[in-house]
Order: C-alpha cells, then sequence, then structure tokens
C-alpha cells in the first residue's frame, strides 16, 4: 500500500502565496504521474496540475501562470506552488498518484486532502 500526507493548506488573502506538499510512504516500487486535483464546494473535483516522473508538467487553464508543480523522486514528494491567489482558488486540494508497489500493479492513490481558502 502507498499512503499520502499532504500539507500546507491554510488561510491566506488575495494575491498571496501557499506551498503545498504532498510525501508519498510505504512499499513503493515506482511512481509515474503525480497530480493535484482540487474540489470547491458545489463544483466537480478537477484536476489542476500533473507532472510526469521526467519532470514535464501541465496545468488547468484557470491556475497557469499562477500555479507550480514540481516533484523531488527522491522523497517521493510533489509540490505545488501557488502564487497570485484568488478567492476562487478556495478548495480542498487532493494530491493524486500512479504508483507500483513492490508486489502489486500500477494503482492510483489519493490523499485526504488539504483546505486551501483565499479571502481578505
Amino acid at each position: 500500500q502507498v499512503q499520502l500526507v499532504e500539507s500546507g493548506g491554510g488561510l491566506v488573502q488575495p494575491g498571496g502565496s501557499l506551498r503545498l506538499s504532498c510525501a508519498a510512504s510505504g512499499s513503493i516500487f515506482t511512481i509515474s504521474f503525480m497530480r493535484w486535483y482540487r474540489q470547491a464546494p458545489g463544483k466537480e473535483r478537477e484536476l489542476v496540475a500533473r507532472i510526469t516522473s521526467g519532470g514535464t508538467a501541465d496545468y488547468g487553464d484557470s491556475v497557469k501562470g499562477r500555479f507550480t508543480i514540481s516533484r523531488d523522486n527522491a522523497k517521493n514528494t510533489v509540490y505545488l506552488q501557488m502564487d497570485s491567489l484568488k478567492p476562487e482558488d478556495t478548495a480542498v486540494y487532493y494530491c493524486n498518484v500512479d504508483a507500483r508497489t513492490a508486489v502489486g500493479p500500477l494503482r492510483s492513490y489519493w490523499g485526504q486532502g488539504t483546505q486551501v481558502t483565499v479571502s481578505s
């Protein structure tokens, strides 16, 4: 099994910044894609950003130019640097990875979510 622990959420004023982290642990053999999703109240979960094991990243249209995803493969950790935050970025942010354990097939794992609130 793979466990994901997210951190870094909180309350920030519009225009501010936050950095989310998600550390994967367990009997990990390899991790391919690492992603951040978010879900605001009353809305569907949406993909914010994703990054390959080689470091190629892409972003949802609403966050391009403001958010940066990165990863540290040695630490099995993915980050989301969020700058120029807007009230509409308020949501629960979820980490998602595709990982293979030493004995299992490639499958998708989810973190528990971390709240980000952008408000003055």
